[in-house]
């Protein structure tokens, strides 16, 4: 093999590979990033929409208890009258506030069937005379698909369209109703652009299939995708003809040197780079001797330089892959910032402090490099940083120092921390004041997006009324609890209340009213429960409490407690009227009175619907179960 041939092959396996194999990656890359910031947002917001479907399902599981409960509706459908029960469903549908009503038998046709065709997202329940025979299926819906979109826009921004069956109900775009959407998460198409766009399923009436999409504008196009292509092969093109380039001259300088270079190469022995090859005279191989020393020399250096940038791109690639775990992390976050700053700045130590309410002091959160003879120029640079609002760089006991104010972005701005390097040998340029300055600001994106996280967390997990625990979250705990009472064999115990008479609350005094007893209800049993207990708003006035560790008599002490509170509160009232409830209660205990979560719920509700019908305003235990 020629010497031609095997610098080819090697400039083939070094550069031609490696960037082929590069640019398949990053192109696959591009792509997936693209379509992954779209997915990130959608994903959020389809929650957001996902909560709305549930608050509109719990306003509709309301409605069938209070129609379920009509006694002369069903003694009309009991009775065969179907103009009567028709008629008393328009009444119970106006009172309630509902959008429609449907009461048939199982496999038959609707005998009741009132209200808008276009209701969605049904409650569903069996409906049985005095001694248990079922004698129809009650659904009702207290939605209606144009709300349903309206109200969802509003909290997303996004547009959304509602189909059953295939057929539109509701869309906030005209073109986005007519357009084909796909089944679960994907791009489409329309006359104002592309949108990416996420569809869930949510049960409708008789069965059917709704559908819910929701539209970003955000989503990635072909042209995006292909224009940050462009950038990155442009990129790698440019690389390749500079690598290509280099390697031409080299191989035609080699191949003219060859014949003494070789001669003169022989005589190393090991082929150590820092060799010298022995001179002699003042010749042509003299000065071939200088030349292969000189590259030797200039190659031990390349070797060393390669050495140190490998070494800095390890250390890069470390940074970027503790940003990737700590983005949700704010003081590992600053700590990497501070850290990047010093690189990026050239400075011999910093410190980053941040602070929770903005009037608040500050509190050091990350610390980097050398701090000894800095402290004076970091803290005069953080104090003037943090007065000013503005970045500021100061001289204190013949050290330099930078500070930046760490401000957030969305909303009115406000400093929350500040963020301040030095050094002592030199004063800072322009260029290292503005690459710390462009840090400072990103810092501050991202510390504002993590507090936006730690929000949106909370808020999808608490009651927005009440402070507790909502229904979705109640549903999450239960199962775990039981679980962990079966696994170390100690109780568990839940107990079901309900407002007595809150309609007529409502109903007399106005929906405030009610608001106001609920987050009074809500604060004693947050201050009755202890750090491992979940209270929490089961739905509408009902709530529960989940309590670890704790038996029937125990439990049913609480109970008891909790209920003189809530008898004993007297909530004042606009116009000084003062206003009294009561409550009733249900105990239940795992495995004492009931096996498993759901059955927990059942007992405890059996319980608590016992104690309704016992007088109110009392608590009863559910019987314990039967020894095997």
């Amino acid at each position: 093999m020629s010497f031609r041939t095997r610098l080819l092959l090697f400039f083939v396996l070094i550069v031609v590979v490696p960037m082929v194999s590069l640019a398949f990656v990053l192109f696959r890359l591009i792509a997936d990033n693209e379509n992954g910031k779209a997915d990130a947002g959608l994903a959020a917001r389809q929650e957001t929409a996902i909560g709305l479907v549930e608050q509109a399902r719990a306003a509709a599981e309301r409605g069938t208890r209070a129609v379920g409960r009509d006694v002369a509706l069903s003694t009309a459908l009991q009775r065969g009258r179907t103009g009567v029960a028709n008629r008393r469903a328009e009444t119970l549908l106006r009172s309630l506030e509902l959008k429609r009503i449907v009461i048939g038998p199982d496999g038959g046709l609707p005998r009741v069937d009132v209200g808008g065709r276009t209701a969605i997202i049904p409650a569903k329940r069996l409906l049985q005379d005095a001694s248990g025979r079922a004698f129809g299926t009650l659904q009702v819906s207290a939605r209606g698909p144009k709300a349903y979109v309206r109200d969802l826009k509003r909290l997303t921004g996004l547009e959304v369209v509602v189909r059953r069956d295939g057929r539109l109900l509701a869309s906030t775009s005209r073109e986005a109703g007519a357009a084909d959407l796909p089944g679960s998460r994907g791009d489409v198409e329309l006359a104002s652009g592309v949108f990416r766009a996420s569809t869930f399923v949510a049960p409708g009436f008789d069965g059917s299939r709704l559908t819910v999409s929701l539209l970003a504008a955000s989503a990635p196009t072909s042209r995006d995708i292909k224009r940050s292509r462009l950038f990155a092969g442009g990129i790698l093109l440019g690389f390749f003809i500079l690598a290509f380039t280099f390697a031409v001259l080299v191989s035609r300088s080699l191949q003219r040197q060859i014949g003494g270079f070789l001669a003169a190469a022989r005589r190393l022995s090991g082929g150590d780079f820092s060799a010298k090859v022995p001179i002699a005279g003042h010749d042509e191989f003299a000065e071939l001797g200088n030349e292969f020393n000189t590259m030797s020399a200039e190659l031990q250096q390349r070797l060393e330089d390669l050495q140190s940038e490998r070494a800095r791109l390890a250390e890069a690639m470390r940074r970027i892959g503790e940003t990737f775990a700590s983005n949700l992390d704010r003081d590992g976050l600053v700590q990497i910032v501070l850290r990047t700053a010093l690189d990026g700045a050239g400075a011999a130590g910093g410190r980053a402090a941040l602070r929770d309410e903005p009037e608040a002091p500050l509190r050091t959160v990350a610390e980097a490099g050398r701090l000894g003879g800095l402290e004076p120029a970091l803290a005069a640079a953080q104090a003037e940083s943090l007065q000013a609002g503005l970045p500021v760089q100061v001289q204190r006991a013949g050290a330099h120092a930078l500070g930046h104010p760490l401000r957030t972005v969305k909303g009115e701005a406000t400093v929350t921390g500040v963020l301040a390097v030095a050094r002592t040998d030199r004063p800072f340029s322009a260029t290292e004041r503005e690459l710390f300055e462009y840090l400072a600001q990103q810092a501050a994106v991202s510390i504002e997006n993590v507090g936006l996280h730690e929000t949106i967390e909370l808020q999808a997990v608490t009651d927005e009324l009440t402070g507790l625990a909502n229904r979705r979250q109640f549903k999450e705990s239960l199962p775990g609890e039981v679980e962990r009472s079966r696994r170390f064999d100690a109780p568990v115990a839940l107990v079901m209340l309900d407002l007595d008479d809150f309609k007529r609350v409502n109903d007399t005094l106005g929906h405030q009213a009610g608001d106001r007893v609920l987050r009074e209800v809500g604060k004693i049993l947050r201050d009755s429960s202890r750090e491992i207990d979940t209270p929490a708003r089961y739905g509408g006035e009902e709530m529960a409490m989940v309590l670890p560790g704790t038996d029937l008599e125990g439990a049913y002490k609480l109970a008891e407690r909790v209920r003189r509170e809530i008898e004993e509160l007297a909530i004042t009232l606009p116009g000084g009227v003062e206003l009294r409830v009561t409550a009733s209660f249900g105990v239940a205990t795992h495995p004492e009175c009931a096996h498993g979560a759901d059955a927990l719920v059942a007992a405890a509700d059996a319980a608590l619907y016992e104690a309704k019908r016992a007088g109110k305003n009392r608590t009863v235990r559910a019987p314990r179960r039967p020894q095997a």
